[in-house]
């Protein structure tokens, strides 16, 4: 019992001073963060001088895709990633055997419906080609909001994975592309709509709350998280990381700059 106290107060001084917290001696504590640029790397710099000032240097590298971040962080080349949800994380880690988890929720992208050919959903004709992501979870989650909506309707065993093979019933015969979900802004040119992700919605000038035609509400279970290898969600760095981007200046800047486009999930 003896050695095991001996041994956590070590632990705790040992993080203290890491952190650089009263009485102990300074240290510098790199934290290197993958994300996508909108919102995430915004939201990241934003709480750059609190973690800084708290002994926590965070270097942020920016990636424009949804793989390399994943993999990136699994083979510790960074030390959290802050661009996924949590079911993209779950379905990757499984498919890919990463040991990745969450770390805390921080914002809700809601996902949307644009168009630059069609001002109302109910514009959209027969026949009408929509662009898909083309990721498992992301596909599934557009085609639960097109079917939220009424535009399809899917098979009562469709689950948050659902295919286009899972659609039941679909009214006005559309064809749906699957593309990759950083693509789908560009290719609005191409289609009559794009099922699109927030951050790539904002990302090209898009507002998700006056230009997309149809919209995810703020109750979306698919809250944008902070991922770390399993085991590490409870570094001092990443609860001190979790804490800065659940403040009230985060959430603040969210509301003031996003205009609903970005919403918080804490």
């Amino acid at each position: 019992m003896k050695k095991r106290a001996i041994t956590t107060v070590a632990a705790i001084v040992s993080l203290a001073a890491v952190l650089g917290l009263p009485g102990c001696a300074r240290k510098s504590a790199a934290l290197k963060v993958g994300a996508t640029p909108v919102p995430h790397a915004e939201l990241l710099k934003l709480v750059q001088p609190e973690l800084e000032a708290k002994g926590i240097k965070l270097e942020i590298v920016e990636f424009t895709d949804y793989v390399t971040p994943n993999i990136a962080l699994a083979e510790k080349q960074l030390d959290a990633n802050f661009f996924q949800h949590l079911p993209y994380l779950e379905s990757f880690a499984s498919e890919r055997k990463l040991e990745l988890e969450t770390a805390g929720l921080v914002h809700v992208e809601p996902l949307g419906l644009y168009s630059k050919k069609h001002t109302k959903v109910e514009d959209l004709p027969k026949g009408a080609t929509i662009a898909l992501p083309n990721d498992p979870t992301n596909e599934g989650r557009a085609l639960i909001l097109l079917a939220a909506k009424g535009l399809i309707k899917l098979t009562a065993d469709a689950g948050l994975k659902a295919g286009p093979a899972q659609i039941a019933e679909n009214p006005k015969g559309f064809k749906f592309k699957e593309l990759e979900a950083a693509q789908l802004p560009r290719t609005l040119v191409d289609v009559d709509a794009a099922v699109i992700n927030g951050n790539y919605a904002l990302e090209s000038g898009l507002n998700p709350v006056t230009d997309a035609l149809i919209l995810e509400g703020a109750d979306s279970p698919y809250a944008n998280i902070v991922a770390v290898r399993k085991g590490e969600s409870q570094d001092p760095r990443i609860l001190a990381l979790i804490e800065a981007l659940h403040s009230q200046k985060v959430k603040d800047y969210i509301l003031a700059s996003y205009k609903g486009g970005v919403v918080p999930a804490f």
